[in-house]
């Protein structure tokens, strides 16, 4: 298990781990909504003799303190540049998952020049519909009224592929109790934040470095046709679809994950 750490951000604290060589290519995972940092547990244990694997809470996940600012995908991005400068980290490979992936995308357009490699899973680079935001709008409601039971039970349908429940009992536990350890508070913060972000499609054409685009094949929230779109838009894409899988690749499909950003870690070359 690796050892927790604090470092100050934005005037509070981030929680994150870090396993591997100093000397190694840094890679830092941002998971997806409403997880934490323990999401990517089997990437630090099959990645760090490879690279230096870092993986922090979001503010308000984990053990990262929220803080009073109003949640958006641009703090959240400028948090993740704040992380980069804290560690003295000049360049670093950025995985984002669904949430994560919006914060990568924002991370980027403010300094392209810290990214070496980018990997983009399970999400998309558009803004929410008028109909998601709506339906955004709705479970914050609802959660206010009812708590975090039932959004939790409706989550786990959406988020992982049928066959996992049956053969990922234990991630699927882990994904739930994640859920309902989240105060609800910070769970309807995000919503909104999720809800006013803006679209970050026309910004893929101008990303000129490696970037490695991962989905399931049974994805329901961003499906593979998501993926494609964005893969087209970009100069130098590699698309994986894992089979099998569906919102959460690296916890549905672990070893096939790994394989992916191995070998996408390795042929980088700035």
């Amino acid at each position: 298990m690796s050892t927790e750490k604090f470092i100050s951000i934005n005037g509070r604290k981030i929680s994150y781990i870090e396993e591997g060589s100093v000397t190694a290519r840094p890679v830092i995972f941002v998971h997806g909504f409403p997880f934490s940092k323990a999401m990517w547990a089997d990437q630090v244990a099959a990645l760090k003799d490879t690279v230096r694997v870092l993986a922090y809470d979001v503010r308000g996940y984990g053990n990262s303190e929220p803080g009073e600012a109003t949640f958006s995908i641009d703090l959240f991005a400028d948090d993740l540049l704040a992380f980069m400068d804290a560690l003295k980290l000049d360049k670093a490979v950025v995985c984002g998952l669904s949430m994560g992936g919006y914060i990568a995308l924002n991370a980027i357009q403010k300094q392209p020049q810290r990214f070496s490699g980018l990997m983009l899973i399970d999400t998309q680079c558009g803004a929410d519909s008028p109909e998601g935001k709506e339906k955004r709008m709705k479970t914050i409601a609802f959660i206010q009224k009812n708590g975090l039971e039932v959004y939790a039970e409706e989550s786990l349908k959406n988020l992982f592929a049928p066959v996992s429940f049956e053969t990922r009992p234990k991630e699927v536990n882990f994904i739930r109790t994640t859920i309902l350890n989240t105060p609800a508070e910070v769970i309807c913060r995000t919503l909104q934040a999720l809800a006013d972000r803006k679209e970050s499609c026309s910004y893929l054409p101008n990303i000129k470095i490696p970037v490695c685009v991962v989905v399931g094949s049974e994805d329901k929230i961003t499906p593979p046709q998501v993926a494609q779109k964005m893969a087209d838009a970009i100069a130098e894409p590699k698309l994986m679809v894992i089979e099998r899988a569906g919102h959460l690749t690296n916890l549905e499909a672990p070893d096939a994950f790994n394989n992916v950003a191995l070998e996408f870690f390795k042929n980088l070359t700035l």
